[in-house]
C-alpha cells in the first residue's frame, strides 16, 4: 500500500485566481479535499471527478466536524494510503488552526506538508483600496483576533500596548465583539477619530466595505447590518481608500450575471464578465452530443472533393467536423482544394488554429448575411455548397442559397442535448435569488433553458432580472417564448455581449448584491 499524506493549503481570501500554483497542482492528483467554509467552491473542480470532497467547515456555533474529529479524519484517510488536502480559507497559519492540525499529524507520524495560502489581511485589503503600510502614515502593522472578548481577565492581547503602538491594526474576524474592541482601544488611548473601515467576503464580486471611526463603526455595522465575514481596519491608511479603490470601481461589480454556454465554451465569457467586475453563476443548460444520423456526414466526407463550398456556422460544427474528418482521413490536404466560409470571427479562430485559410466571412453573423456575401463571391448557379452545422438547425439558409441556384448539402455534424445539474452548477442559487442577467449565445441555450427553469416564470419570480441575447437568432427564439431580450449583442459575438451588457449597466447597482 502506498503511504499517504497529508498536504494543508492555504485556499487563499476567496477569489479562485489567488490559489497558488502549487495548491493548483495538489488539488489536481487529491484523492480526498477536505475543505472549510470560507473555501471558494471554485476551487473544488480542480480536484479529480473521483476525489471524495467532506466539508469540515466552522462557522460561528456551528461546526460540521469538532476540531478533534477533523484532525482524526485526516490521519485516517492518510493511513489509507491517500492523498488528503487539507483546503483552509487563507493561509493555514494565519489564525486558521493549521498549527493544532500540524501537530495532530505529526504526533501521528502521518507525512504533511504545508502549501501557503494569501491571507485576508493582505488581500481584502488590498481590493477594498486599503494599503497595510504606506510610508506617509505608518511603517507598520499588528494583526490580532477579534473572536477573543476584550474584557476577560484571559484575553492574550495587551489592550494597553496596542492602542499605543502606532501602525495599521487589523481584526481579523469577531464582528460581534467590534464595539467593545473599539471601547477597549479608546480606553486605553487611541483617538475616537482614528478611521476605519470593514470588508465583508473580500475579494470576491460580491465584497462590501463599510467606513467610519472608531468612536462611530459600531453604530455602523447595527444601522446598515453588515454582518460577517469580515477584516476590520483602523488606521489612517483608511484614508487612501477613495483614490486606491480599484475593485469595486470595475464597470459590473455588484451585478450577477448568469452564463448559459455549453460547459466546455463557458470560460471564455465567465472570465470575460469576471474581469469586469461581475459575480458570474456558470449555469451550462446544453452539451453536444454525435448527430443521431451519421450517414450524411460520411457521404459528404467520402465526396469532399466535389465541394465548392464548407460553410461553418458555430465553433462545434469546426470541432465536430474535424474529429470526423481526421478519422476518415490522415492528411489535411485530403480537403482538397474547397474553398471556407466562416460565420463569426470564433468561428474562423478554430480553422485557422487549423492552418485553414477562410475565404469569406460576412460582416454580419447570420443567415441572410452568409447567403448575401456568398453571392457577391460568384454566381451559385449549380455551385456545390457543403453546409456544415447542428441538427435542428433553422432552415432559413440552406433555402436562400437553392433559390440562388445552389446545390446545399445541409449536414448535421452535431446535436445539442441538455446538460444536466452537477457540482458547481450554480441553478439553486439562480432559482433562489436571481440575477442582474441572464445571457444567452443561441437559440439552443434558450429552448433547453426554458425547458429547466421556465424562463417566463423565472422572469416574473424576479422582475430586476433581464436577458441579452447575442444576436437576432437567439433573440427570435426569445421572443418565441413571449420574452423580448433587453440587449442584443452588436456584433453578435461574445465580446459584443459583454460589451452591451457593460453599457446597459453602467450606473444600475444589483439589487442581488445589495441584498446580501
Amino acid at each position: 500500500m502506498r503511504r499517504g499524506r497529508v498536504y494543508l493549503v492555504g485556499a487563499g481570501p476567496g477569489d479562485p485566481g489567488l490559489l497558488t500554483r502549487r495548491g493548483a497542482e495538489l488539488l489536481g492528483r487529491a484523492d480526498v479535499v477536505v475543505y472549510d467554509a470560507l473555501v471558494n467552491p471554485e476551487l473544488l473542480k480542480l480536484a479529480p471527478s473521483a476525489a471524495e470532497l467532506i466539508y469540515g467547515g466552522k462557522r460561528s456555533k456551528r461546526h460540521a466536524l469538532l476540531q478533534g474529529e477533523l484532525n482524526e479524519l485526516l490521519v485516517s484517510k492518510a493511513r489509507e494510503g491517500k492523498v488528503v488536502i487539507r483546503l483552509k480559507g487563507g493561509d493555514p497559519y494565519t489564525f486558521g488552526r493549521g498549527g493544532e492540525e500540524g501537530q495532530q499529524l505529526a504526533a501521528a507520524g502521518v507525512p504533511f506538508e504545508i502549501v501557503p495560502g494569501i491571507s485576508s489581511v493582505v488581500a481584502a485589503l488590498n481590493y477594498a483600496g486599503i494599503p497595510l503600510t504606506h510610508r506617509e502614515f505608518c511603517s507598520s502593522f499588528t494583526v490580532i483576533t477579534g473572536h477573543e472578548d476584550p474584557e476577560t481577565e484571559e484575553s492574550g492581547i495587551d489592550w494597553k500596548e496596542l492602542a499605543r503602538t502606532p501602525g495599521t491594526k487589523v481584526v481579523l474576524m469577531g464582528l460581534k465583539n467590534i464595539r467593545r474592541i473599539m471601547e477597549q482601544l479608546v480606553l486605553h488611548g487611541l483617538a475616537k477619530s482614528t478611521p476605519v473601515a470593514m470588508v465583508r467576503w473580500g475579494t470576491l464580486p460580491r465584497q462590501q466595505t463599510i467606513t467610519g471611526t472608531v468612536a462611530t463603526i459600531a453604530d455602523i455595522i447595527e444601522r446598515t447590518g453588515f454582518g460577517a465575514p469580515a477584516v476590520t481596519v483602523i488606521g489612517e491608511v483608511v484614508r487612501l481608500r477613495d483614490q486606491l479603490n480599484w475593485f469595486e470601481r470595475r464597470p459590473l461589480f455588484g451585478r450577477r450575471v448568469v452564463v448559459t454556454r455549453a460547459r466546455e465554451q463557458a470560460a471564455g465569457l465567465t472570465a470575460g464578465l469576471s474581469e469586469l467586475g461581475a459575480e458570474v453563476l456558470e449555469v451550462a443548460t446544453i452539451c453536444t452530443a454525435p448527430p443521431l444520423n451519421r450517414t450524411p456526414l460520411v457521404e459528404a466526407l467520402s465526396g469532399i472533393g466535389s465541394y465548392d463550398w464548407l460553410v461553418f456556422t458555430s465553433a462545434n460544427g469546426v470541432t465536430s467536423f474535424f474529429e470526423y474528418f481526421f478519422k476518415a482521413f490522415n492528411d489535411l490536404r485530403d480537403i482538397g482544394g474547397v474553398r471556407i466560409a466562416a460565420v463569426g470571427p470564433v468561428t474562423a479562430a478554430h480553422l485557422k488554429d487549423l492552418h485553414l485559410q477562410v475565404d469569406l466571412m460576412p460582416e454580419k453573423y447570420e443567415a441572410t448575411a452568409v447567403a448575401k456575401a456568398l453571392l457577391a463571391e460568384e454566381s451559385l448557379e449549380n455551385v456545390r455548397i457543403l453546409l456544415l452545422r447542428a441538427e435542428q438547425a433553422t432552415p432559413e439558409l440552406p433555402r436562400l442559397l437553392e433559390e440562388k441556384g445552389a446545390i446545399v448539402d445541409d449536414v448535421p455534424v452535431y446535436r445539442t442535448v441538455p446538460e444536466t445539474e452537477t457540482a458547481g452548477d450554480a441553478s439553486d442559487s439562480l432559482r433562489a435569488e436571481g440575477a442582474d442577467w441572464v445571457t444567452f449565445t443561441s437559440g439552443s441555450t434558450v429552448e433547453h433553458f426554458h425547458q429547466r427553469f421556465d424562463l417566463p416564470a423565472l422572469l416574473r419570480q424576479h422582475p430586476r432580472m433581464r436577458v441579452a441575447s447575442i444576436g437576432p437568432e437567439t433573440s427570435r427564439v426569445l421572443r418565441a417564448l413571449g420574452v423580448e431580450p433587453a440587449v442584443e449583442a452588436k456584433p453578435h459575438t461574445v465580446s459584443g455581449l459583454m460589451e452591451v451588457i457593460e453599457r446597459a449597466g453602467q450606473g444600475r447597482r444589483g439589487a442581488a448584491s445589495k441584498a446580501r
